[in-house]
Protein backbone atom coordinates (compact mmCIF):
# COMPACT_ATOMS: atom_id res chain seq x y z
CA UNK A 1 0.00 0.00 0.00
CA UNK A 2 1.33 3.44 -0.93
CA UNK A 3 2.22 5.74 1.95
CA UNK A 4 -0.47 8.38 2.47
CA UNK A 5 0.36 11.03 5.07
CA UNK A 6 -2.54 12.39 7.06
CA UNK A 7 -3.52 16.01 7.61
CA UNK A 8 -2.05 15.68 11.10
CA UNK A 9 1.32 14.61 9.72
CA UNK A 10 1.24 17.54 7.29
CA UNK A 11 0.33 20.01 10.05
CA UNK A 12 2.96 18.65 12.45
CA UNK A 13 5.63 18.77 9.78
CA UNK A 14 4.75 22.32 8.78
CA UNK A 15 4.52 23.66 12.32
CA UNK A 16 7.84 22.04 13.08
CA UNK A 17 9.32 24.06 10.25
CA UNK A 18 10.08 21.23 7.90
CA UNK A 19 10.98 22.36 4.41
CA UNK A 20 8.34 21.04 2.05
CA UNK A 21 10.58 20.75 -0.98
CA UNK A 22 9.98 19.27 -4.37
CA UNK A 23 11.34 15.84 -5.19
CA UNK A 24 10.96 14.68 -8.73
CA UNK A 25 9.21 11.31 -8.58
CA UNK A 26 11.50 8.57 -9.78
CA UNK A 27 14.56 10.83 -9.68
CA UNK A 28 15.30 10.67 -5.97
CA UNK A 29 16.85 14.14 -6.17
CA UNK A 30 15.82 17.07 -3.98
CA UNK A 31 14.43 20.09 -5.75
CA UNK A 32 13.19 23.49 -4.66
CA UNK A 33 13.14 23.42 -0.86
CA UNK A 34 10.59 25.86 0.41
CA UNK A 35 10.72 28.28 3.29
CA UNK A 36 8.85 27.52 6.49
CA UNK A 37 5.44 29.21 6.54
CA UNK A 38 3.06 28.20 9.28
CA UNK A 39 0.19 26.56 7.41
CA UNK A 40 -2.56 25.08 9.57
CA UNK A 41 -4.03 23.25 6.60
CA UNK A 42 -3.48 23.62 2.84
CA UNK A 43 -4.86 27.05 1.98
CA UNK A 44 -5.22 28.28 5.56
CA UNK A 45 -2.83 30.13 7.90
CA UNK A 46 -5.02 31.69 10.61
CA UNK A 47 -7.22 29.33 12.60
CA UNK A 48 -8.63 25.84 12.74
CA UNK A 49 -12.04 24.92 11.39
CA UNK A 50 -14.61 25.19 14.19
CA UNK A 51 -17.07 22.29 14.06
CA UNK A 52 -19.82 21.55 16.56
CA UNK A 53 -20.26 17.78 16.87
CA UNK A 54 -23.69 16.75 18.16
CA UNK A 55 -24.94 13.20 18.70
CA UNK A 56 -28.73 12.91 18.39
CA UNK A 57 -30.53 9.99 20.04
CA UNK A 58 -33.53 8.98 22.17
CA UNK A 59 -33.06 6.52 25.04
CA UNK A 60 -34.76 3.14 24.47
CA UNK A 61 -35.98 4.08 20.96
CA UNK A 62 -37.39 1.16 18.97
CA UNK A 63 -34.81 1.62 16.18
CA UNK A 64 -32.14 0.49 15.94
CA UNK A 65 -32.96 -1.33 19.21
CA UNK A 66 -34.43 -0.38 22.60
CA UNK A 67 -31.37 -1.99 24.17
CA UNK A 68 -28.98 0.56 22.63
CA UNK A 69 -26.66 2.22 25.13
CA UNK A 70 -26.40 5.76 23.69
CA UNK A 71 -23.27 6.55 25.69
CA UNK A 72 -21.61 3.42 24.36
CA UNK A 73 -22.64 4.36 20.83
CA UNK A 74 -21.05 7.79 21.29
CA UNK A 75 -17.87 6.10 22.50
CA UNK A 76 -17.88 3.93 19.37
CA UNK A 77 -17.98 7.01 17.15
CA UNK A 78 -15.42 8.83 19.29
CA UNK A 79 -13.04 5.91 18.85
CA UNK A 80 -13.44 6.33 15.11
CA UNK A 81 -12.70 10.05 15.35
CA UNK A 82 -9.60 9.17 17.37
CA UNK A 83 -8.53 6.68 14.71
CA UNK A 84 -9.03 9.36 12.03
CA UNK A 85 -7.25 12.12 13.95
CA UNK A 86 -5.17 12.93 10.90
CA UNK A 87 -8.27 13.83 8.89
CA UNK A 88 -9.28 16.31 11.58
CA UNK A 89 -5.89 17.79 12.50
CA UNK A 90 -7.06 21.24 11.41
CA UNK A 91 -10.47 20.92 13.12
CA UNK A 92 -11.43 22.21 16.55
CA UNK A 93 -14.54 20.39 17.75
CA UNK A 94 -15.96 23.25 19.79
CA UNK A 95 -18.95 21.11 20.85
CA UNK A 96 -19.01 17.34 21.36
CA UNK A 97 -22.20 16.40 23.16
CA UNK A 98 -24.95 13.81 23.26
CA UNK A 99 -28.38 15.41 22.87
CA UNK A 100 -31.49 13.43 23.78
CA UNK A 101 -34.24 16.10 23.88
CA UNK A 102 -35.22 19.15 21.79
CA UNK A 103 -34.67 21.29 24.88
CA UNK A 104 -31.05 20.17 25.14
CA UNK A 105 -30.55 20.97 21.47
CA UNK A 106 -32.11 24.42 21.90
CA UNK A 107 -29.80 25.14 24.85
CA UNK A 108 -26.79 24.59 22.56
CA UNK A 109 -27.95 27.12 19.98
CA UNK A 110 -25.41 29.78 20.95
CA UNK A 111 -22.49 27.36 20.77
CA UNK A 112 -23.70 25.97 17.46
CA UNK A 113 -24.08 29.45 15.98
CA UNK A 114 -20.46 30.26 16.90
CA UNK A 115 -19.12 27.30 14.90
CA UNK A 116 -18.22 27.23 11.20
CA UNK A 117 -20.60 24.32 10.84
CA UNK A 118 -22.32 21.45 12.60
CA UNK A 119 -21.73 17.72 12.30
CA UNK A 120 -24.86 15.96 13.58
CA UNK A 121 -24.71 12.19 14.05
CA UNK A 122 -27.99 10.27 13.96
CA UNK A 123 -28.06 7.51 16.59
CA UNK A 124 -31.71 6.47 16.94
CA UNK A 125 -35.28 7.00 15.86
CA UNK A 126 -37.03 10.14 17.08
CA UNK A 127 -34.40 12.79 16.36
CA UNK A 128 -36.30 15.12 13.99
CA UNK A 129 -37.41 17.60 16.69
CA UNK A 130 -33.82 17.81 17.92
CA UNK A 131 -32.52 18.22 14.38
CA UNK A 132 -34.90 21.14 13.80
CA UNK A 133 -33.46 22.87 16.85
CA UNK A 134 -29.95 22.29 15.51
CA UNK A 135 -30.90 23.79 12.15
CA UNK A 136 -32.37 26.81 13.94
CA UNK A 137 -28.80 27.85 14.78
CA UNK A 138 -28.42 28.77 11.10
CA UNK A 139 -25.11 27.03 10.48
CA UNK A 140 -24.18 24.63 7.64
CA UNK A 141 -25.14 21.23 8.99
CA UNK A 142 -23.89 17.86 7.81
CA UNK A 143 -26.04 14.98 9.09
CA UNK A 144 -24.37 11.57 9.25
CA UNK A 145 -26.99 8.81 9.36
CA UNK A 146 -25.86 5.20 9.27
CA UNK A 147 -28.26 2.38 8.32
CA UNK A 148 -30.58 1.23 11.13
CA UNK A 149 -30.25 4.54 12.96
CA UNK A 150 -33.94 5.21 12.36
CA UNK A 151 -36.66 5.73 9.77
CA UNK A 152 -36.09 9.51 9.59
CA UNK A 153 -34.18 9.24 6.33
CA UNK A 154 -37.63 9.15 4.71
CA UNK A 155 -38.20 12.79 5.72
CA UNK A 156 -34.69 14.22 5.36
CA UNK A 157 -35.29 14.90 1.66
CA UNK A 158 -38.43 16.91 2.43
CA UNK A 159 -36.63 18.77 5.25
CA UNK A 160 -33.92 19.88 2.83
CA UNK A 161 -36.60 21.61 0.75
CA UNK A 162 -37.90 23.61 3.69
CA UNK A 163 -36.59 27.05 4.53
CA UNK A 164 -35.00 25.72 7.73
CA UNK A 165 -33.38 22.89 5.79
CA UNK A 166 -31.54 25.07 3.27
CA UNK A 167 -28.32 24.47 5.21
CA UNK A 168 -28.84 20.72 5.66
CA UNK A 169 -26.89 18.03 3.83
CA UNK A 170 -27.01 14.30 4.59
CA UNK A 171 -24.62 11.37 4.41
CA UNK A 172 -26.62 8.14 4.50
CA UNK A 173 -23.87 5.53 4.75
CA UNK A 174 -22.33 2.81 6.89
CA UNK A 175 -18.82 3.97 5.92
CA UNK A 176 -17.53 5.80 8.99
CA UNK A 177 -14.66 7.08 6.87
CA UNK A 178 -17.20 9.44 5.33
CA UNK A 179 -17.11 11.44 8.56
CA UNK A 180 -14.07 13.15 7.03
CA UNK A 181 -16.12 14.02 3.93
CA UNK A 182 -18.73 15.60 6.20
CA UNK A 183 -16.24 18.26 7.30
CA UNK A 184 -14.94 19.18 3.84
CA UNK A 185 -17.57 21.74 2.77
CA UNK A 186 -17.36 23.39 6.20
CA UNK A 187 -13.57 23.53 5.83
CA UNK A 188 -13.85 25.15 2.39
CA UNK A 189 -16.20 27.85 3.73
CA UNK A 190 -13.80 28.53 6.60
CA UNK A 191 -10.74 28.63 4.34
CA UNK A 192 -12.38 31.05 1.92
CA UNK A 193 -13.39 33.35 4.75
CA UNK A 194 -9.83 33.42 6.09
CA UNK A 195 -8.10 33.52 2.69
CA UNK A 196 -6.01 36.54 1.75
CA UNK A 197 -5.06 36.81 -1.93
CA UNK A 198 -2.32 39.20 -3.07
CA UNK A 199 -2.64 40.67 -6.55
CA UNK A 200 0.49 42.21 -8.06
CA UNK A 201 -0.97 44.61 -10.61
CA UNK A 202 -1.34 48.25 -11.56
CA UNK A 203 -5.02 47.74 -12.39
CA UNK A 204 -8.06 48.40 -10.24
CA UNK A 205 -10.11 45.42 -9.08
CA UNK A 206 -11.97 47.01 -6.18
CA UNK A 207 -15.44 46.04 -7.37
CA UNK A 208 -14.62 42.36 -7.67
CA UNK A 209 -12.73 42.34 -4.38
CA UNK A 210 -15.67 43.91 -2.58
CA UNK A 211 -18.08 41.35 -4.04
CA UNK A 212 -15.87 38.42 -3.00
CA UNK A 213 -15.44 39.89 0.48
CA UNK A 214 -19.20 40.25 0.90
CA UNK A 215 -19.97 36.75 -0.41
CA UNK A 216 -17.19 34.61 1.05
CA UNK A 217 -15.21 36.87 3.39
CA UNK A 218 -12.06 36.58 1.27
CA UNK A 219 -9.60 39.49 1.24
CA UNK A 220 -7.99 40.48 -2.06
CA UNK A 221 -5.16 42.99 -1.62
CA UNK A 222 -3.17 44.95 -4.21
CA UNK A 223 0.63 44.77 -4.09
CA UNK A 224 2.49 47.54 -5.89
CA UNK A 225 5.39 46.89 -8.24
CA UNK A 226 7.82 48.92 -6.12
CA UNK A 227 7.20 46.72 -3.10
CA UNK A 228 8.05 43.63 -5.15
CA UNK A 229 11.20 45.26 -6.54
CA UNK A 230 12.31 46.23 -3.03
CA UNK A 231 11.73 42.72 -1.74
CA UNK A 232 13.60 41.31 -4.74
CA UNK A 233 16.60 43.56 -4.10
CA UNK A 234 16.66 42.45 -0.46
CA UNK A 235 16.97 38.73 -1.27
CA UNK A 236 20.61 37.64 -0.81
CA UNK A 237 22.15 36.36 -4.02
CA UNK A 238 23.34 33.26 -2.15
CA UNK A 239 19.74 32.38 -1.22
CA UNK A 240 18.58 32.76 -4.82
CA UNK A 241 21.48 30.62 -6.04
CA UNK A 242 20.67 27.91 -3.49
CA UNK A 243 17.01 27.91 -4.49
CA UNK A 244 17.98 27.64 -8.15
CA UNK A 245 20.31 24.72 -7.42
CA UNK A 246 17.46 22.85 -5.74
CA UNK A 247 15.09 23.38 -8.64
CA UNK A 248 17.76 22.42 -11.19
CA UNK A 249 18.93 19.34 -9.28
CA UNK A 250 15.34 18.14 -8.89
CA UNK A 251 14.50 18.53 -12.56
CA UNK A 252 14.75 15.71 -15.06
CA UNK A 253 16.30 18.24 -17.40
CA UNK A 254 16.80 21.95 -17.97
CA UNK A 255 15.94 22.53 -21.60
CA UNK A 256 15.97 26.17 -22.73
CA UNK A 257 16.40 28.58 -19.78
CA UNK A 258 19.83 29.84 -18.79
CA UNK A 259 21.01 29.44 -15.23
CA UNK A 260 20.80 33.22 -14.86
CA UNK A 261 17.11 33.15 -15.81
CA UNK A 262 16.40 30.41 -13.28
CA UNK A 263 18.25 32.29 -10.54
CA UNK A 264 16.24 35.45 -11.26
CA UNK A 265 13.01 33.45 -11.17
CA UNK A 266 13.99 31.92 -7.83
CA UNK A 267 14.95 35.31 -6.43
CA UNK A 268 11.52 36.63 -7.38
CA UNK A 269 9.95 33.55 -5.77
CA UNK A 270 11.74 34.26 -2.50
CA UNK A 271 10.74 37.93 -2.69
CA UNK A 272 7.07 37.10 -3.22
CA UNK A 273 7.25 34.54 -0.40
CA UNK A 274 8.50 37.30 1.90
CA UNK A 275 5.57 39.55 1.01
CA UNK A 276 3.10 36.69 1.40
CA UNK A 277 4.50 36.02 4.87
CA UNK A 278 4.39 39.69 5.83
CA UNK A 279 0.74 39.87 4.78
CA UNK A 280 -0.13 36.51 6.35
CA UNK A 281 -1.57 35.76 2.91
CA UNK A 282 -2.54 32.42 1.42
CA UNK A 283 -2.15 33.08 -2.30
CA UNK A 284 -0.50 35.39 -4.80
CA UNK A 285 -1.29 36.19 -8.42
CA UNK A 286 0.67 38.47 -10.75
CA UNK A 287 -0.51 40.45 -13.79
CA UNK A 288 2.38 38.93 -15.73
CA UNK A 289 0.85 39.36 -19.20
CA UNK A 290 -0.69 42.75 -18.47
CA UNK A 291 0.45 45.68 -16.35
CA UNK A 292 3.43 43.73 -14.94
CA UNK A 293 4.69 42.34 -18.26
CA UNK A 294 8.44 42.93 -18.28
CA UNK A 295 8.04 45.27 -15.31
CA UNK A 296 9.51 42.70 -12.91
CA UNK A 297 12.96 41.04 -13.03
CA UNK A 298 11.49 37.64 -14.00
CA UNK A 299 8.28 35.76 -14.67
CA UNK A 300 6.54 34.44 -11.52
CA UNK A 301 6.03 30.87 -12.78
CA UNK A 302 8.50 29.18 -10.43
CA UNK A 303 7.14 31.29 -7.60
CA UNK A 304 3.57 30.10 -8.29
CA UNK A 305 4.63 26.45 -8.46
CA UNK A 306 6.59 26.87 -5.26
CA UNK A 307 3.63 28.45 -3.44
CA UNK A 308 1.39 25.59 -4.56
CA UNK A 309 3.96 23.06 -3.39
CA UNK A 310 3.94 24.69 0.05
CA UNK A 311 0.21 24.37 0.61
CA UNK A 312 -0.31 28.06 -0.16
CA UNK A 313 -1.24 29.18 -3.66
CA UNK A 314 0.09 30.75 -6.85
CA UNK A 315 -2.22 31.59 -9.76
CA UNK A 316 -1.32 32.92 -13.20
CA UNK A 317 -2.09 36.21 -14.91
CA UNK A 318 -3.82 38.17 -12.14
CA UNK A 319 -6.83 35.89 -12.63
CA UNK A 320 -8.91 36.62 -9.55
CA UNK A 321 -11.89 34.31 -10.31
CA UNK A 322 -9.43 31.44 -10.77
CA UNK A 323 -7.63 32.40 -7.57
CA UNK A 324 -10.87 32.28 -5.59
CA UNK A 325 -11.81 29.01 -7.30
CA UNK A 326 -8.45 27.50 -6.40
CA UNK A 327 -8.91 28.56 -2.77
CA UNK A 328 -12.29 26.79 -2.82
CA UNK A 329 -10.96 23.58 -4.39
CA UNK A 330 -7.96 23.58 -2.07
CA UNK A 331 -10.28 23.90 0.92
CA UNK A 332 -12.28 20.89 -0.25
CA UNK A 333 -9.39 18.66 -1.27
CA UNK A 334 -6.15 19.88 0.32
CA UNK A 335 -4.65 20.00 -3.17
CA UNK A 336 -3.61 22.91 -5.44
CA UNK A 337 -5.10 23.76 -8.80
CA UNK A 338 -3.81 23.89 -12.37
CA UNK A 339 -5.07 26.94 -14.26
CA UNK A 340 -5.44 26.05 -17.92
CA UNK A 341 -6.13 27.20 -21.45
CA UNK A 342 -8.20 24.33 -22.90
CA UNK A 343 -8.67 23.04 -26.42
CA UNK A 344 -11.01 20.24 -27.52
CA UNK A 345 -10.06 16.85 -28.98
CA UNK A 346 -13.30 15.04 -29.74
CA UNK A 347 -11.42 12.13 -31.35
CA UNK A 348 -10.49 11.18 -27.78
CA UNK A 349 -13.84 12.27 -26.31
CA UNK A 350 -11.78 14.74 -24.43
CA UNK A 351 -10.36 18.14 -23.79
CA UNK A 352 -6.72 19.20 -23.68
CA UNK A 353 -5.92 21.26 -20.59
CA UNK A 354 -2.72 23.23 -21.02
CA UNK A 355 -0.70 25.93 -19.33
CA UNK A 356 3.01 26.49 -19.11
CA UNK A 357 3.13 26.73 -15.31
CA UNK A 358 2.76 23.28 -13.79
CA UNK A 359 2.85 22.34 -10.11
CA UNK A 360 4.81 19.20 -9.17
CA UNK A 361 2.80 18.57 -6.00
CA UNK A 362 -0.65 18.26 -7.52
CA UNK A 363 -1.38 15.51 -4.95
CA UNK A 364 -0.89 18.03 -2.15
CA UNK A 365 2.06 19.45 -0.21
CA UNK A 366 2.52 16.30 1.87
CA UNK A 367 2.67 13.88 -1.06
CA UNK A 368 5.45 12.92 -3.49
CA UNK A 369 6.00 15.24 -6.42
CA UNK A 370 5.66 14.50 -10.11
CA UNK A 371 8.61 14.65 -12.53
CA UNK A 372 9.27 18.03 -14.13
CA UNK A 373 11.57 19.78 -16.54
CA UNK A 374 12.51 23.46 -16.55
CA UNK A 375 11.42 25.12 -19.79
CA UNK A 376 10.73 28.53 -21.25
CA UNK A 377 7.20 29.83 -21.52
CA UNK A 378 6.04 28.41 -24.86
CA UNK A 379 4.18 31.42 -26.26
CA UNK A 380 6.83 33.92 -25.06
CA UNK A 381 9.93 31.77 -25.64
CA UNK A 382 11.44 33.28 -22.49
CA UNK A 383 11.33 32.92 -18.73
CA UNK A 384 11.60 29.71 -16.68
CA UNK A 385 8.71 27.43 -15.85
CA UNK A 386 8.24 23.89 -14.47
CA UNK A 387 6.84 21.59 -17.15
CA UNK A 388 5.16 18.88 -15.07
CA UNK A 389 4.26 15.37 -16.19
CA UNK A 390 0.94 14.64 -14.53
CA UNK A 391 -0.37 11.17 -13.79
CA UNK A 392 -2.30 9.28 -16.46
CA UNK A 393 -5.37 7.55 -15.00
CA UNK A 394 -5.97 10.30 -12.45
CA UNK A 395 -9.53 11.60 -12.01
CA UNK A 396 -9.78 15.38 -12.12
CA UNK A 397 -12.32 18.14 -11.58
CA UNK A 398 -12.23 21.40 -13.48
CA UNK A 399 -14.21 24.36 -12.16
CA UNK A 400 -14.55 28.13 -12.27
CA UNK A 401 -16.53 30.53 -10.13
CA UNK A 402 -18.59 32.81 -12.38
CA UNK A 403 -19.58 35.96 -10.56
CA UNK A 404 -20.68 35.22 -7.02
CA UNK A 405 -23.61 32.94 -7.75
CA UNK A 406 -22.56 30.25 -10.23
CA UNK A 407 -19.89 27.54 -10.29
CA UNK A 408 -19.35 25.77 -13.60
CA UNK A 409 -17.52 22.44 -13.62
CA UNK A 410 -16.95 19.05 -15.21
CA UNK A 411 -15.02 15.92 -14.31
CA UNK A 412 -12.94 13.42 -16.24
CA UNK A 413 -9.85 11.23 -16.31
CA UNK A 414 -6.36 12.02 -17.55
CA UNK A 415 -5.68 9.70 -20.50
CA UNK A 416 -2.51 11.32 -21.81
CA UNK A 417 0.19 13.78 -20.74
CA UNK A 418 1.56 14.89 -24.13
CA UNK A 419 4.86 16.66 -24.70
CA UNK A 420 4.35 18.59 -27.92
CA UNK A 421 6.09 21.73 -29.22
CA UNK A 422 2.85 23.70 -29.40
CA UNK A 423 0.36 25.20 -27.02
CA UNK A 424 1.63 25.44 -23.44
CA UNK A 425 4.34 23.37 -21.75
CA UNK A 426 2.31 21.36 -19.21
CA UNK A 427 -0.55 19.48 -20.87
CA UNK A 428 -3.05 16.77 -20.04
CA UNK A 429 -5.73 15.19 -22.19
CA UNK A 430 -8.85 14.56 -20.11
CA UNK A 431 -11.56 12.14 -21.21
CA UNK A 432 -14.72 13.92 -20.14
CA UNK A 433 -17.30 12.32 -17.88
CA UNK A 434 -20.50 13.03 -19.75
CA UNK A 435 -20.79 14.45 -23.25
CA UNK A 436 -17.78 16.36 -24.63
CA UNK A 437 -20.04 17.76 -27.38
CA UNK A 438 -22.20 19.37 -24.72
CA UNK A 439 -19.08 20.63 -22.97
CA UNK A 440 -17.87 22.74 -25.88
CA UNK A 441 -21.39 23.80 -26.84
CA UNK A 442 -22.04 24.96 -23.27
CA UNK A 443 -18.62 26.61 -22.87
CA UNK A 444 -18.72 30.20 -21.64
CA UNK A 445 -16.76 32.83 -19.73
CA UNK A 446 -13.42 32.58 -21.48
CA UNK A 447 -10.56 30.13 -21.29
CA UNK A 448 -9.28 29.86 -17.76
CA UNK A 449 -10.53 27.13 -15.46
CA UNK A 450 -8.92 25.51 -12.41
CA UNK A 451 -8.21 21.77 -12.53
CA UNK A 452 -7.76 19.78 -9.32
CA UNK A 453 -6.94 16.12 -8.77
CA UNK A 454 -9.93 14.03 -7.69
CA UNK A 455 -13.64 13.86 -8.46
CA UNK A 456 -15.01 16.61 -6.22
CA UNK A 457 -18.59 16.47 -7.47
CA UNK A 458 -20.24 15.57 -4.17
CA UNK A 459 -18.11 18.05 -2.26
CA UNK A 460 -19.04 20.80 -4.71
CA UNK A 461 -22.72 19.96 -4.37
CA UNK A 462 -22.55 20.36 -0.61
CA UNK A 463 -20.46 23.51 -0.71
CA UNK A 464 -22.66 25.24 -3.27
CA UNK A 465 -25.80 24.33 -1.35
CA UNK A 466 -24.40 25.84 1.84
CA UNK A 467 -23.27 29.03 0.06
CA UNK A 468 -26.31 29.48 -2.19
CA UNK A 469 -24.27 29.10 -5.37
CA UNK A 470 -25.71 27.46 -8.48
CA UNK A 471 -23.68 24.43 -9.61
CA UNK A 472 -23.64 23.74 -13.36
CA UNK A 473 -22.07 20.67 -14.98
CA UNK A 474 -21.01 21.91 -18.42
CA UNK A 475 -20.77 18.36 -19.78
Amino acid sequence: MAWKPTRREFVQATLAGCALGVVAAGCGKPAARAAKPVVISPGCRKSKVRVAKVYLGVPHAHWPTPAMDLAAEVRRYEAEFARMTGDFADVDFTVSELVTTPEQAAALKGKLAAADGVLAIHLSMGVVPMLREVLAAGRPTMLFAAPYSGHEWTVFGAMRKEKEGALLECLLTSDLGELAAAVRPIRAIHHLREARILNVTANDFGGYAAAVKQKFGTDIVKVERQRVLAAYAAVPDADAEAEARRWISGAEKVVEPSREEIVKSCKLALALQKIVDQENATMVTVDCYGSMWRQLPAYPCISHARMNNLGLGGVCESDLPSAVTQALLQGLSGRPGFVTDPTMDLSKKGIVLAHCMGTPRMDGPDRPAAPYRIRTIMERQEGAVPQVRMRVGQKVTQAELVGMDTLIYFTGEIVEAPDLPRGCRTKIVVKVDGDPEKLWQNWSHGLHRVTCYGDLTEDLKRFTRFTNVRLVNEA
